[in-house]
């Protein structure tokens, strides 16, 4: 019978652990970041399978007891079989209720979670067996499922690095084997992607250019598409870095070696991890302490960035709206997108574009920085800029008998604050759909606050998408006299959905301002 518990605990424990590690997933394997959302989710972690683990080993304890009251020889195999059965259906219930809610974005078995939900179950049978062996309940082991992705995580950190390693050094051989392979690393607190597919379609006037796709910004994810995607004619490869540590953007820049390093903003992002703004300075910076000496850095404009740019003693370039080495200026916009007038020195060329914003600007700026650097003249520039589309879920306009602004990819302060100037620019009834900014810190609840104060002075309507995030817009709007009455907070974006049904009407135009991931929903 012992052996019977120790496997059935093991299957419950594996199925319930499916959501812990998909949380785990969604922190990016991060022991760090999985442990600030167990802090963040307490009533998650000790709610059902608290529950559920005390009361199979209490019941596991006294069920033989009472029913060896009525039947002595076989009472106690009665009991263990009673307290299995319990056991499996309050498990079974507890993976069920997981997922109520439709999920965002999936657990996705990768070879990595393949390994770790293997190491995580070998793990779960050999402490099940141990604990039955001792004549201790092993019920008390579902306590622990949370845990389980922390302990699977840590004991796989040495196998990931070697297979990291191999990925990493197969991909430092295939950069070496092309020849004058031109190579731009790309950072910043926001406009990474956008500035990357921009300087890429502008690049693909003169050059066989090859980007990093969609948001891939990570050591394996880059190192993976340089090894599969990466042709033997490329002339261009542009390298999208992400970072969440010091010391992150410096283990890419070994691993891309990039010749041009461009920093495209310094701003309220991660600051979970980061802790304040000089931090993540200091981490974009080091692209730029990477470059050999006879690179070029390139800078945005404006606040923190300008101190950046500063520092830097070595060849530097920077360019921006109205300010910069390279410089956009008399800018037009409206549904249609934008015109602006890009100029370096006494050179300039009037270009237009689909792209929504003055932030896609500046970065449209940054990317035609590099491209005049790089040899293109302004009439090429300008062609390619016509030929920027707008990134998926990025100031993405979706015209209908409702427009849609799609800003759902991520929030930070200036691009939301970006993002209802450009809504303050259509007409109709204005109405947001946001479920507020996230790792912030300590500056989340301020810089939500804010959030709702500049929402109030723009929409007409405010659909905010959970409790747990939008508290400080709600609060920064009805102290700012917006009407309590067109404020609807819902649990879901699905909800969110059809109360939209409810309240917009042709003309009207909503803006998706951030999709939180189902780890912090």
């Amino acid at each position: 019978m012992n052996l019977i518990e120790a496997l059935v605990v093991t299957l419950a424990c594996a199925a319930v652990s499916r959501f812990y590690l998909h949380m785990f997933q969604l922190e990016s394997y991060q022991l760090d970041g999985y442990l600030r959302w167990m802090n963040g989710n307490r009533e998650r972690l000790f709610g059902a399978t608290l529950a559920v683990g005390l009361v199979a080993t209490v019941a596991s304890l006294l069920l033989p007891l009472f029913f060896m009251m009525f039947a002595r020889r076989s009472g106690q195999m009665i009991g263990d079989i009673v307290a299995l059965v319990g056991f499996a259906a309050a498990a079974l219930y507890t993976f069920q209720a997981q997922y109520i809610v439709a999920q965002k974005k999936p657990l996705v078995f990768t070879p990595r979670m393949i390994r770790l939900a293997s190491c995580q179950t070998v793990l779960i049978l050999l402490f099940a067996l141990l604990l039955s062996a001792l004549g201790i309940p092993a019920y008390l082991l579902f306590i622990a499922v949370p845990y389980l992705p922390l302990a699977s995580g840590f004991l796989m950190q040495p196998v990931e690095r070697r297979i990291h390693a191999k990925f990493a050094n197969q991909a430092k051989a295939r950069l070496g084997q092309i020849d004058g392979l031109i190579k731009i690393g790309i950072t910043g607190s926001f406009g990474k992607t956008s500035t990357k597919f921009a300087l890429a379609t502008i690049l693909a006037e003169k050059y066989r250019t090859f980007a990093s796709p969609g948001s891939t910004n990570t050591p394996m994810g880059l190192s993976r598409v340089i090894n599969e995607q990466l042709e033997d004619d490329c002339e261009v490869f542009i390298a999208e870095m992400g970072s969440r540590h010091v010391g992150d953007i410096r283990e890419l820049c070994e691993l891309v070696e990039p010749q041009y390093g461009v920093i495209t903003s310094i701003g309220a992002a991660h600051l979970e991890t980061f802790g304040n703004i000089a931090t993540v300075g200091s981490a974009k910076y080091e692209l730029i302490e990477s470059l050999p000496e006879n690179g070029c850095a390139f800078f945005g404009t404006g606040g923190e960035i300008d101190k950046l740019y500063a520092r830097c003693s070595m060849r530097k370039i920077s360019a921006g709206i109205e300010t910069g080495n390279v410089r956009a200026y008399d800018i037009e916009s409206g549904p249609f997108g934008s015109r602006f007038t890009l100029a370096r020195g006494e050179e300039h060329v009037r270009c237009e574009t689909q792209l929504l914003g003055r932030h896609n600007i500046a970065n449209i700026a940054l990317a035609s920085a590099v491209a005049l650097e790089l040899g293109l003249k302004l009439p090429e520039i300008a062609r390619g800029i016509r030929k920027i589309r707008p990134v998926e879920h990025r100031l993405q306009l979706i015209r209908g008998a409702v427009t849609v602004i799609d800003d759902a990819f991520n929030s930070n302060p200036e691009g939301a604050k970006e993002a209802l100037r450009v809504l303050s620019d259509f007409l109709g009834q204005r109405i947001i759909v946001t479920p507020g900014m996230v790792e912030m810190g300590e500056e989340e609840e301020r810089y939500n606050y804010i959030f709702g104060t500049q929402i109030a002075t723009v929409c007409d309507a405010a659909i905010l998408v959970g409790a747990k995030h939008t508290r400080p817009i709600a609060k920064g709007l009805v102290q700012s006299g917006f009407d309590r009455n067109r404020i609807f907070v819902v649990a879901s974006l699905d909800e969110a959905q059809e109360r939209l049904k409810e309240i917009a009407k042709n003309g009207d135009v909503v803006l998706f301002e951030n999709d939180l991931p189902d780890n912090y929903s």
